[in-house]
């Protein structure tokens, strides 16, 4: 069984930390994955930098830059990580966009991900009916599981067909931003949690964007498995570097 399947069958809400890879410096890439699982984190995304990452807010944007500037490339990653599961057993996911996975070869990419012990994959701008009709085949070729996401106007139906599609879990955006944008959710966000709770899915979901507290990780995961903390957590390495994770990741439990 996939990792990520394994993980979400455990009874407790999980937290899922994101961070760019190559950020702060090039080679702190296994360095944080190995010190966020020792900390307690559930799951890692792996951001690989983009030099347009559409949905996402300025923190991240800026670590994916000072990423590029550090050198850091696909190839580079891979890496990086070929021996991480010598190390580390929880689930790690690559989000990254769909041009330099299709620039790199979309099979290609999916054999080096099998390889290096890649759980699945978030792409943002993929179409569920793109990967449908043109992925699907290769991910599952390579045990990978596809992310999809959902926001406050995904229609039901188009809710329902990403359903029926995935088989991990739906990364639901909690709001019309970018990441970073929101700090916590008000009545309508905790609404819209509530209403896609009541749907009954048979993929989890895991709340995304708005999550930097203990607080925010409560709120987020009354009506859903887990929650991803990006920008807050692409901060705290801003300001104290890699050797103080674990007080990062013990605040939020």
């Amino acid at each position: 069984m996939n990792r990520i399947n394994q993980k979400l069958q455990e009874s407790q809400k999980l937290l899922s930390i994101y961070f760019t890879a190559g950020y702060p410096e090039i080679e702190d890439t296994a360095r944080i994955i190995e010190a966020l699982e020792k900390s307690g984190a559930d799951m890692i995304e792996i951001g690989l930098p983009f030099s347009d990452p559409l949905a996402d807010g300025p923190t991240i944007q800026q670590s994916s830059e000072a990423a590029l500037r550090n050198g850091m490339t696909t190839n580079k990653l891979f890496s990086q990580i070929v021996n991480i599961r010598k190390t580390v057993n929880i689930p790690l996911i690559i989000m990254g966009y769909f041009n330099p996975i299709l620039q790199y070869g979309v099979e290609k990419f999916c054999q080096k991900c099998k390889e290096t012990g890649i759980d699945g994959l978030i792409i943002p701008d993929l179409p569920v009916e793109e990967y449908k009709t043109h992925y699907q085949e290769i991910f599952e070729k390579y045990d990978l599981i596809p992310v999809f996401l959902i926001t406050p106007q995904t229609s039901e139906e188009r809710i329902r067909f990403i359903d029926d599609v995935s088989n991990g879990f739906i990364y639901m955006v909690s709001s019309a931003s970018v990441t970073g944008g929101t700090t916590g959710f008000g009545d309508e966000q905790m609404d819209y949690f509530k209403r896609i709770s009541n749907l009954d899915l048979k993929t989890p979901t895991i709340v995304g964007f708005g999550i930097s507290s203990a607080a925010s990780f409560k709120q987020a995961t009354e009506f859903s498995k887990g929650a991803i903390i990006g920008s807050a957590f692409i901060k705290h390495l801003s300001h104290h570097g890699v050797d103080k994770i674990s007080e990062f990741v013990k605040v939020l439990r």
